[in-house]
């Protein structure tokens, strides 16, 4: 207690952010974050592979509060499409979270199975995601200080730990031509981490779950209005709130679009991009903390670039 009385405010606020970090506490969201989620959903329900009539690839590119030290960090990179005679999909992706001294890397692949439930093109879907899960520990980044639990040695405690582990996620995808519902599960199996001989705290991987919605119109042939929202529950910790609005103007050989969204409690965004050729997008969002922590940094910065393939149906 001594140690951590004595921290400067901006050390102090870092410190409990990359403690919370830390599955064995429980307190905080343990699945990446990313303002442009409309643009990647499948990364957050399987059950949407498949339910477009083209492949996509999508990457994101996160970087959260800059100016602080070993601030959470975002990558990911997604593919995911149609069989051509069967009303399935499939996709696959990697996600990489660094916070501090930990890091969740995911290699998952994806399949759903979609069908119609009335002629007006109403249809649902359900996927499942499997793979693995590698989550590491630098210990060379962790301050012990000067009185530690007698069961550890220093050089145990700040080796470098590695725990791979199974993981999974199922969804369900209720969508038409103009809105959309989905759910979906995350770390099903809720896993343990056993970094050191002695568990600390509960090393527990926590089940989350997404609730999401959005709804498109076009208001004429050169503009087009999309909102959407995403909520996320983690057991044991406080609901997050998220929604989205975007403005799209299109035209013949591009679309260009803007829009902001906002995470109750948490952070507003500013959101622009491009699409060329309905093919290559390109997108890009900025973050402002709307907490203590933004007197601590200059913001977030996040890139989304994507590719469409041809259609198939």
């Amino acid at each position: 207690m001594k140690m951590i009385s004595s921290l400067k405010p901006g050390k102090l606020i870092l410190a409990v952010l990359l403690i919370s970090s830390i599955p064995f506490t429980g307190i905080s969201q343990q699945v990446p974050h990313y303002s442009q989620f409309m643009f990647n959903p499948y990364l957050y329900n399987p059950a949407i592979a498949g339910t477009l009539n083209h492949y996509q690839i999508r990457g994101n590119n996160r970087n959260q509060w800059v100016g602080i030290n070993d601030a959470p960090f975002s990558v990911s990179a997604s593919v995911y499409g149609p069989f051509t005679k069967y009303d399935m999909g499939w996709g696959a992706y990697i996600t990489n979270d660094v916070t501090g001294p930990t890091a969740k890397t995911n290699f998952m692949g994806t399949y759903a199975y979609n069908m119609m439930i009335d002629k007006s093109g109403l249809r649902i879907s359900g996927g499942i995601s499997f793979g693995m899960m590698l989550y590491r520990l630098d210990g060379t980044k962790l301050n012990l200080g000067e009185e530690t639990d007698p069961r550890y040695d220093h050089a145990i405690i700040q080796a470098t730990k590695t725990v791979v582990s199974p993981d999974a996620s199922i969804g369900f995808y209720l969508y038409s031509t103009s809105y959309h519902v989905g759910i979906a599960a995350h770390q099903l199996f809720g896993q343990r981490l056993r970094f050191y001989p002695e568990p600390v705290g509960t090393s527990r991987l926590k089940q989350h779950l997404l609730l999401s919605g959005g709804y498109w119109v076009n208001l004429n042939r050169n503009m087009e209005v999309e909102t959407s929202a995403l909520i996320k529950y983690m057991f044991g910790s406080p609901m997050q709130i998220e929604l989205n609005g975007k403005y799209t103007y299109i035209q013949k050989g591009y679309n260009v679009w803007g829009g902001l969204s906002l995470r109750w409690k948490d952070a507003l965004s500013v959101m622009v991009g491009v699409t060329w050729q309905k093919r290559y997008l390109l997108g890009y969002s900025f973050d402002w903390s709307l907490l203590g922590i933004k007197k601590y940094n200059s913001g977030s910065h996040e890139v989304m670039f994507g590719y469409n393939f041809d259609k198939l149906k």
